[in-house]
């Protein structure tokens, strides 16, 4: 990953407006599902829409799940110096926070949701500290991980394999974290999430 950095006037913005709230977590392990149902839980959140140079799985639409970037557009927008943070994860396989999404978000007066690569979201905990959450959703275990990606029927078997060496890579970062979510029942995971930020917000 390029050495990490962040525009000024950007943090400025940032700590006057809200709280952030990051999310990170091995590919298949209910975080975006999580996300996705704590957007409606009246938080006052507002969610930072990341962008990517992969294709688009399932249903994803641009715009709404990610930004879609092709890897040169991508490598374009970092010369730019347009991303709060960004990762290559595979091979011209890129994931990052545009700097647009977050003036978007706390021009709102919203506190602002991450839901980034696990290095990504190290990253922005170390820069913001006490202003930040950071939550490690984990899988019961790496089998478990594995039936989750099988049942996706969204990739390869090779594709799989790959994701399961990063996800065991990732898992070495959980203890940077705040706090770690395991998600073996979604409904126990949704509620020691929602009590976490509750808490956070609060403070």
């Amino acid at each position: 990953m390029k050495d990490f950095c962040y525009h000024t006037t950007v943090h400025k913005k940032m700590t006057k407006k809200g709280k952030l709230i990051i999310f990170s977590a091995p590919s298949g392990s209910g975080k975006t599902t999580i996300v996705q149902a704590l957007l409606k839980e009246g938080f006052d959140l507002g969610f930072s829409i990341s962008a990517t140079s992969r294709q688009p799985r399932g249903n994803e639409k641009d715009g709404v799940d990610y930004h879609f970037l092709s890897p040169d557009e991508f490598k374009a927008k970092i010369e730019q110096d347009a991303f709060l943070e960004w990762e290559e994860v595979y091979t011209d396989t890129y994931y990052g926070t545009l700097k647009s999404e977050v003036e978007r978000i706390c021009s709102t007066g919203c506190n602002i949701v991450f839901d980034v690569d696990v290095v990504g979201g190290v990253n922005i905990k170390k820069m913001y500290g006490n202003k930040a959450l950071s939550l490690f959703i984990q899988p019961p275990s790496v089998d478990e991980l594995r039936k989750r990606l099988q049942k996706r029927g969204t990739d390869s078997e090779e594709k799989i394999n790959m994701r399961i060496a990063k996800a065991e890579r990732e898992l070495k970062y959980s203890s940077e974290f705040d706090q770690v979510i395991i998600n073996d029942n979604i409904d126990q995971a949704l509620e020691h999430t929602a009590k976490a930020i509750r808490e956070f917000l609060n403070q």
